[in-house]
């Protein structure tokens, strides 16, 4: 399908010509039905694209989540195509809105003096200047990066030159704040059983995940966690610990969550709502 003059695009590429619904097949389930499917919807004068993913294990809510890269629904394998469009539809103020905010955050960011970065929720100011070193370098004082970089360092080298010592900061402060966090949690999960052992933690540059828990138990957490607020911080830990005792998102798993941290579905909400807002 073209872009009209008069139509706008939310989400991710459109393919076809039906401007009603399209989508791209992946995988297809045993009733033949695709996994994963690019489709759309008209609502006013604007085609909301999204990516369906059907699974297994979820059971009945279906999940809509806008980040940089579009507009993302998760659905029951068992959910007809007409179910999900009729549920998209109803959040269809709400998707162009978050799709507003993430199209702005997904903005390249040039580093320069005035602009600002999150860390622990909060907007530091980036205080950008040339100086005599060897390759770029980040400190952060009274909530402020002060960041030097070489002298005559110009255009996409001087940006992904302070990029990747941004990164590398935030990767620093996550591996620290995560095995912190960790500490102080794994104990409320033992229910009176021996302590057990602090698992292995690693800080990864994920995509499209906060956090996960591979089968020998290792930990993996996104550095971007830095930006958010400190509760949504220990809300991943304390999800990914869950995941020590249950593998999967059925309910007991959640009344296990919410067994150690009360306001998980608070925390939760906040997170899917804040997160698609990150720069980086």
């Amino acid at each position: 399908m073209r872009r009209g003059a008069a139509q706008k695009v939310y989400g991710q590429k459109v393919y076809g010509k039906n401007s009603g619904r399209i989508f791209e097949m992946r995988e297809r389930d045993a009733a033949g039905r695709a996994k994963r499917e690019r489709q759309s919807l008209i609502f006013g004068d604007t085609t909301i694209v999204y990516l369906l993913r059907r699974s297994e294990r979820r059971k009945k809510t279906v999940e809509i989540s806008v980040d940089g890269e579009g507009v993302h629904v998760a659905a029951p394998a068992t959910a007809s195509d007409d179910e999900v469009q009729e549920i998209v539809r109803k959040k269809a103020r709400w998707i162009l809105s978050r799709s507003s905010e993430a199209q702005r955050a997904a903005e390249p960011n040039r580093f320069v003096s005035g602009e600002t970065l999150p860390y622990l929720g909060r907007d530091v100011l980036l205080e950008v200047s040339a100086a005599d070193v060897r390759r770029a370098e980040v400190c952060f004082d009274n909530w402020r990066f002060i960041i030097s970089v070489p002298k005559g360092l110009r255009g996409c080298e001087r940006v992904e030159r302070i990029r990747g010592e941004i990164v590398a900061w935030y990767r620093a402060r996550a591996a620290e704040r995560m095995e912190r966090d960790a500490v102080r949690w794994l104990p409320k999960f033992d229910h009176g059983r021996k302590p057990r052992i602090l698992p292995r933690i690693l800080i990864r540059d994920q995509k499209r995940r906060w956090g996960s828990c591979a089968a020998d138990g290792t930990l993996r957490f996104n550095w971007r966690l830095m930006m958010l607020d400190p509760s949504l911080i220990e809300y991943v830990v304390v999800h990914e610990l869950a995941h020590l005792d249950v593998r999967n998102h059925s309910k007991d798993f959640w009344d296990l969550v919410a067994s150690v941290m009360p306001d998980v579905q608070q925390r939760k909400r906040r997170l899917r709502e804040t997160g698609s807002k990150l720069p980086l």
